[in-house]
């Protein structure tokens, strides 16, 4: 069987069980907030039991390293409509140590997709279309300062509401420990 074929029986009794009852919710945050984390596994469930969170509770926007990438992302676009369509009230950006996006050199991701297969041709339509692919591939060189760079670029975003909080914080993807950073 393949993992498609897997995932999909599994759904079945998933369905068939009920299993959804107790996600259950509606589709604006009780707890009127936005979390914008890494998409790094360890974060599924501790995360949210870090803060005390359930289904429904709040809007979870996920990319890798946490980062919000520039004011006009798609990271930045779903925080827009958290807070004037979903009624999100706070905004936290939550990065984690440890993380793969630290230390992550551009290029050797531009490598590893070349062995892979990507031709020099498709990273030049990359650059056509004004991406850099080394820059645009990379990470960061610290959690903290990724965070805090996020923050400022949701609260500097010339359609982010003034009256509307964004904090910085970091978690220990080991202990589910958070420590403020912004």
């Amino acid at each position: 069987m393949s993992q498609l074929e897997d995932l999909l029986a599994d759904n079945k009794k998933f369905v068939e069980n009920k299993g959804y009852v107790p996600f259950e919710a509606g589709g604006k945050p009780v707890k009127k907030m936005t979390v914008v984390t890494c998409m790094d596994c360890r974060l599924i469930e501790l995360l949210p039991r870090a803060l005390h969170l359930k289904n429904g509770d709040a809007i979870m926007i996920k990319s890798a390293g946490a980062m919000v990438e520039g004011p006009y992302s798609s990271v930045m676009k779903s925080i827009l409509v958290s807070v004037y369509e979903l009624g999100s009230e706070a905004v936290y950006i939550i990065g984690h140590t440890d993380c793969g996006m630290h230390g992550l050199h551009g290029s050797q991701m531009g490598a590893d997709m070349q062995k892979r297969g990507v031709s020099d041709h498709n990273f030049e339509k990359v650059r056509d279309a004004g991406i850099q692919p080394d820059q645009w591939l990379g990470g960061f060189d610290d959690v903290a300062d990724q965070v805090k760079d996020s923050v400022d670029i949701v609260k500097n975003h010339p359609l982010f509401p003034d009256d509307t909080p964004v904090y910085g914080l970091v978690i220990d993807p080991l202990t589910g420990e958070l420590r403020p950073v912004a």
